[in-house]
């Protein structure tokens, strides 16, 4: 696998994980969110990822998996590891302290309220980050594994990221920023909480790597499906729906499926 390769994919990584801090940059320097907007580009997000994790990503694994083993059996390991994603990241939403739901929707218009020297704001905003830093972990290894597998794709789904990561820069900047008046301070620790995509992007190559085979990319990539469509269901589509209509993140959504749709036909 090349430098370039690699380069690319972390740099890829490294891009949705930090778009955080552009949702405190919209709420720094916006006077009011475009609630139908962020619905639809939500909604766009959601179906991108929905689309390329069941028509693309888990048939890829499902081939990659074929290549040692029969097709039943690589049908059922790549079912297998698909709800094995799913779990994992039910597990990491149930397990990580939250104050309140880092997901939840909010405008960039609060960061206009005068701050209130309080301490539960401020560990509020404090949990918010560590949440999204850790549901960031795995989002960062899919796109980073993506990426090195095909680029193309790798590109789809670290966009889809990145739009989603927004709003959650948002979430963790508004409440700092309430509790403190800072500004800089509110700033960074929502950039600080998008790390976590290239440093889950970093540790999964450097423990994965060594393993690395059409058998482990199989289970990982399937995995990886599995994450993106639990994400897309429990996370995008239902802050999608706070911020707008309802019909405006469907629109989105199939929106999001017609493009991911053409670039994969495009480029097949």
């Amino acid at each position: 696998m090349g430098l370039r390769t690699l380069l690319f994919a972390f740099g890829l990584t490294a891009f949705a994980g930090l778009s955080t801090g552009v949702g405190s940059a919209l709420a720094f320097f916006s006077k009011k969110t475009n609630t139908r907007f962020l619905s639809v580009a939500l909604g766009f997000s959601a179906g991108v990822m929905l689309y390329v994790s069941f028509i693309e990503i888990f048939a890829k694994a499902r081939g990659s998996l074929a290549e040692t083993m029969s097709d039943s059996r690589a049908y059922w390991l790549t079912t297998a590891s698909f709800f094995a994603g799913i779990v994992l990241i039910a597990l990491i939403d149930k397990l990580v302290p939250k104050f309140e739901n880092p997901h939840e929707a909010r405008g960039v218009e609060d960061m206009k309220l005068p701050p209130a020297k309080n301490g539960a704001l401020y560990r509020m905003g404090l949990f918010s980050a560590l949440a999204i830093a850790i549901h960031n972990f795995p989002e960062g290894l899919a796109t980073f594994t993506a990426a090195l597998k095909e680029p193309a794709l790798g590109l789809s789904i670290a966009v889809a990221i990145a739009i989603h990561n927004i709003p959650e820069g948002i979430a963790v900047s508004v409440p700092i920023f309430y509790a403190t008046g800072n500004r800089r301070k509110a700033f960074v620790y929502s950039f600080a909480s998008g790390l976590a995509e290239p440093v889950g992007a970093v540790i999964g190559y450097l423990i994965l790597m060594p393993f690395f085979s059409d058998a482990a990319f199989g289970i990982l990539f399937a995995s990886v499906a599995g994450i993106m469509v639990y994400i897309s269901l429990d996370e995008l589509l239902p802050t999608a729906q706070k911020y707008g209509e309802h019909h405006l993140s469907i629109s989105g959504l199939v929106a999001g499926m017609v493009v991911m749709a053409l670039s994969l036909l495009l480029f097949a």
